[in-house]
């Protein structure tokens, strides 16, 4: 696990470029404290920083291949890598290390560019080709490694966090309008945009080749979700079968392995498999709040520890952490991203890296991949039934307007019932936002009142100056798609991984736990199982089963039948707690902040903001967004101006 940074140039390195990598690399320590490496020559500069996980005194960077003709910087892990040397060796190729990422190399020497298809883990690497003067940079197919690239006429930049490239010397801090905007619907700024002019990340099952002799830079994918093949047989026992083995694969290490454990399902069922096949013994990380409130699941993970064997270590999360930390905290995240969980997702990694744990196996994934969220599971069903209004508009009609009666006989019960009219009002505005829609539009994000409620009011918020510069952008055509729409299980379970998984959850697990130096695996993301998944879903229906269906079947023998059926909950803290908290410490940042002197927000909009309110129909109300990004820019552009 390491952090790299480089640079390819249509002419001559020079001394200020290669000086550019070196501060970059610098800013990369957090992510590998452990010792760093460089190697340049005329036309490219590779640096990386390392934590050591496997092959600890033998598998330094930059690595070579037996002629030295190939040189390579890697992020991550490859987990079939003890099947690839075997592979590999058979087919006459010498290895100098007993490092994972090596294999990459010599697969390189077999199938060229096509090396990535062979690879099962999580990497982004860079790999320059001295005889054809060309650099391949490639990055894993769910996105679990981050790789920002800032290209111009003569040369592309990259580097494993956005912090790097600001620091260079190279890349100016300039908002970008239409990821800014972005940001405010979802939270995040979807991928490969960034909010940063000119730099972009490398979309994931992406790679992109820079000849340097023709000077050409190309980018192609190579692996789409969609094109998983149609799979046939019992749910249940395939997806147990690759659980099984991604479970054991993803131990692999030289250093203790440990699992953030929340008391959910999908931590849960990572604990039980791994801990079974783990030489050692496994430590399992949870944190909690003052009080124990019905949000703290401390005691359902404690429990569940014991039930494993697992020695159990957490930690209490107050506001005041919180608030002394927020401005780093947002920094660290590398990306603006409104998460409040934020702190949470940064405290358990602490933890572990306090009791010299620095790999941590997490469950994420589990709700996208297993209609784990009732708003995805119900958008499916709604673009479905949008569907159908062109094929049958009468059976499309008798989806949208249903009498129900009421749930119960108590005042509340019936209250609400009149209210919905039977919820035949509830059909009305289901039907009315489909009819006022593209008709090429999913339903997706616009289920979501925090999305809604941003189409209605973020231009609000904007100075005349910025909103110029949107040029009509419309944060819906991330979910719009021409017809005739591919299946839309499958579909929605891509949308869901592109968006809210890979930029909110995946972004914050790698950069939070990099922070502490703790390198993140997130077993339910292995490409084999998503596979399985996505096969099985072109030949069957899960989308009207119970939530997270296939995968409680999949391991309800290995669980106790309370974690099986406990809601979820996650790390999910006191929000309204330490959002009071957090504007009363730092909204008046905001009144005549960045965001006003860059003329993003009007000053009567920033006051407003500034005093955090927080809608009752809100998950993260648009001050809380406004909030981070100003923290956020103030931190980035410090590091742009500082260079």
């Amino acid at each position: 696990m390491c952090g790299i940074a480089g640079i390819v140039t249509r002419n001559s390195l020079t001394e200020q470029e290669l000086a550019s990598v070196r501060r970059a690399n610098s800013q990369l320590v957090h992510r590998g404290p452990d010792g760093s490496g460089e190697f340049h020559d005329s036309h490219v500069a590779l640096a990386m920083r390392r934590l050591s996980i496997i092959d600890l005194t033998g598998g330094w960077q930059p690595l070579y291949n037996e002629d030295q003709s190939l040189v390579l910087i890697a992020n991550g892990e490859i987990y079939n890598f003890i099947e690839l040397r075997k592979q590999l060796e058979a087919s006459g190729h010498r290895f100098r290390t007993n490092s994972d990422c090596e294999t990459i190399l010599h697969l390189y020497e077999e199938h060229g560019d096509d090396c990535v298809t062979h690879l099962r883990g999580m990497f982004a690497f860079a790999l320059w080709d001295k005889h054809r003067k060309r650099l391949l940079v490639a990055r894993d197919r769910m996105g679990e490694k981050p790789l920002y690239l800032y290209q111009d006429q003569d040369r592309v930049l990259f580097a494993s966090e956005m912090k790097a490239l600001l620091s260079s010397g190279l890349v100016n801090f300039e908002l970008d309008p239409k990821a800014v905007n972005l940001y405010f619907h979802y939270q995040y700024v979807p991928e490969p945009l960034t909010p940063v002019k000119g730099i972009v990340k490398l979309d994931a099952a992406h790679l992109l080749v820079v000849d340097t002799e023709n000077w050409t830079v190309t980018d192609r994918q190579y692996w789409r979700m969609d094109d998983a093949p149609p799979l046939v047989g019992d749910p249940a026992a395939l997806i147990r079968e690759q659980l099984e083995t991604v479970s054991e694969i993803v131990i692999r290490s030289d250093v203790p392995v440990g699992i953030a454990l929340s008391g959910g399902l999908d931590s849960s069922a990572i604990a039980a498999l791994a801990a079974r096949k783990y030489p050692g013994t496994m430590h399992a990380f949870s944190i909690g709040y003052p009080g124990q409130p019905a949000n703290d699941e401390r005691s359902d993970a404690r429990k569940l520890a014991n039930h494993l064997g697992l020695p159990f270590h957490d930690a209490e999360l107050t506001g005041a952490d919180l608030i002394s930390f927020f401005p780093q905290l947002t920094a660290l995240a590398d990306d603006p991203i409104a998460d409040i969980a934020a702190f949470g997702y940064y405290s358990v990694m602490k933890l572990a890296r306090e009791h010299n744990i620095p790999v941590v196996l997490q469950g994420q994934g589990g709700d996208e991949l297993f209609w784990g969220y009732s708003w995805v599971q119900s958008a499916a069903q709604a673009s479905a039934r949008k569907l159908l209004r062109d094929t049958n508009p009468f059976g499309a009609f008798s989806q949208y307007f249903k009498f129900n009666l009421p749930r119960g006989i108590s005042r509340s019960a019936v209250g609400e019932w009149s209210y919905q009219l039977g919820g035949l009002r509830t059909g009305w505005q289901n039907f009315k936002r489909d009819k006022d829609a593209a008709p090429e539009q999913f339903v997706f994000y616009d289920l979501l009142s925090d999305f809604r409620d941003s189409q209605q009011e973020v231009r609000s918020l904007y100075s005349s100056a910025f909103k110029e510069q949107l040029n009509g952008a419309n944060p819906t055509d991330l979910f719009t798609l021409e017809r005739p729409w591919p299946n839309i299980d499958v579909t929605l379970t891509r949308l869901i991984c592109d968006t809210y998984l890979r930029e909110n959850g995946v972004t914050q697990g790698d950069r939070l736990s990099m922070a502490s130096s703790i390198e993140l695996r997130l077993p339910l993301l292995d490409y084999r199982l998503v596979e399985t998944v996505i096969g099985l879903r072109k030949t069957v229906t899960d989308v009207n089963q119970p939530l997270k269906f296939w995968l409680k079947k999949a391991v309800e023998d290995l669980l106790p039948e309370e974690v099986i059926n406990r809601p979820k909950r996650g790390f999910a803290p006191p929000v309204a707690a330490w959002h009071q908290q957090l504007f009363a410490t730092y909204g008046d940042t905001i009144a005549d902040g960045y965001l006003v002197q860059n003329e993003v927000l009007s000053p009567s909009a920033a006051k407003s903001q500034a005093l955090g309110p927080f809608p009752t129909s809100a998950i993260t109300p648009l001050s809380y967004k406004v909030l981070v990004l100003e923290q956020w820019c103030r931190q980035m552009s410090s590091l742009s101006n500082a260079s």
